[in-house]
């Protein structure tokens, strides 16, 4: 019997899978002939590194593996634990290894351990005293020690599907363990299996809120339940980066509806409107330069807007100027002709400044040729075209214009430029 005192589990750890054929999803790890269903049937079982998001089966899964193996578990959180719980683990791992036991140490959230702490781990997962199972919710090729990851596998769980999500919310209303008895209305499971966005213990957790609230769990009931919807986005991890790509390649590729919805999804996952605003101004820099050179001059106003009025007030103004580079005509050449500039000087020898451009503001200059024969545009316009502006024989070809929109214009112009110059090559496009 519980009391105030001893409280029950809560739903999702009283649901806990008990064997590996329990587990709901991750069918691509644990179908017939998948990589865990074959390390498991062989009986060795390397060091694993579980990646993916919150409310998947990472715990479960290690636990149950541990199970499957006859390993002694041991558990730590790298959000509490440290270097001294894993002297510990390796101490106790010693211990039963002379009883012919293996231990396998889950540490959840690795990505936590500094890489002085994940160096702790390696000569013992090295020597095979320690099987190490870490799960992480971040990309372990940024947050896990390359030597660490060497000496383990990745294996990527994915989210569950609104079915699996379901199937769990069935399990958990027949289940002892569980709910049996309450009702809960079908369009309120169907209603929860969706919000959850494939977390288990998200939506076992609103289920047994809503258990709660009323005899009968309407979709009003586990609306209240569930609370604020907010977009699934970690600010400084790699959703954060992937929703920033999203947004930038849907403008590059004018589809104003896949924009503004991923505009939509950083901001209400609480993105700094700042940071959005600094690229969406590069987006016009980079994705619509001089197609249509009033983008730049938006996208500024745009960030000025933020700045002045904040969210969501200035969201407004950064919903805008999105839409306005999806529509825009696109063009990267000055994006690719700064490029080129970068790598002729980054990679090329440094070429001398021709005399005739050189400043000249001493009388001993101007008597070591400094300036001498410089044509003045305004005063000598042909003469201006005719000087060289590179050293003799150097054409570096850097810039290339686009035909779209306002930089059609500028093709046309460029292309008469580079024959007064006498550099125009019928090779380049136009």
């Amino acid at each position: 019997m519980t009391t105030l005192f001893d409280p029950p589990a809560p739903l999702a750890e009283r649901l806990r899978p008990r064997t590996v054929a329990e587990v709901v999803g991750q069918t691509h790890l644990l179908g017939p002939g998948k990589p865990l269903t074959r390390m498991l049937a062989s009986g060795r079982l390397g060091s694993l590194i579980l990646w993916g998001p919150p409310g998947v089966g990472k715990t479960t899964l290690a636990r149950l593996i541990a199970g499957e193996v006859g390993a002694h578990f041991i558990a730590l959180s790298a959000v509490s634990a440290g270097v001294k719980d894993v002297r510990e683990a390796v101490t106790e791992a010693e211990r039963l290894r002379g009883r012919g036991m293996r231990t396998i140490l889950f540490l959840d959230e690795i990505h936590r351990f500094n890489k002085a702490q994940q160096d702790a781990l390696l000569p013992h997962v090295e020597s095979g005293l320690l099987t190490l199972i870490g799960a992480t919710t971040e990309n372990p090729s940024f947050e896990v020690n390359p030597a660490l990851r060497s000496r383990a596998r990745t294996l990527v769980l994915e989210s569950l599907s609104q079915d699996e999500v379901r199937q769990l919310l069935n399990r958990a209303l027949s289940d002892e363990r569980g709910l049996k008895g309450v009702q809960v209305q079908d369009d309120a499971l169907a209603l929860l299996s969706r919000l959850a966005e494939g977390d288990a213990r998200r939506a076992l957790g609103t289920l047994e809120i809503a258990c709660t609230l009323a005899d009968v769990v309407t979709p009003e009931v586990m609306t209240e339940a569930f609370g604020k919807h907010l977009p699934a986005m970690d600010k400084n991890g790699e959703d954060f980066y992937n929703l920033i790509s999203a947004l930038h390649k849907s403008v590059r590729g004018s589809h104003v509806d896949g924009a503004l919805y991923w505009l939509a999804r950083m901001v209400e996952g609480g993105a700094d409107p700042l940071y959005v605003a600094r690229r969406v101004v590069r987006m016009a820099a980079e994705d619509i330069g001089l197609a249509d050179p009033q983008a730049l001059r938006l996208c500024v106003a745009a960030r000025d807007t933020v700045e002045f009025l904040g969210s969501p007030e200035g969201d407004l103004a950064l919903a805008q100027a999105v839409v306005y580079l999806a529509l825009a005509p696109k063009s990267n050449s000055v994006y690719v002709a700064w490029k080129n500039a970068l790598s002729a000087v980054r990679e090329g020898e440094m070429l001398p400044v021709p005399l005739h451009l050189r400043n000249a503001p001493t009388a001993l200059m101007r008597q070591q040729g400094y300036g001498k024969g410089y044509a003045y545009y305004f005063d000598d316009p042909e003469g201006s075209f005719a000087q060289d502006y590179l050293p003799d024989g150097v054409d570096l070809g850097l810039y290339s214009p686009t035909g779209e929109g306002w930089e059609a214009r500028v093709a046309e112009r460029w292309r008469k430029l580079r024959e007064a110059h006498g550099t125009d090559r019928t090779d380049e496009p136009v």
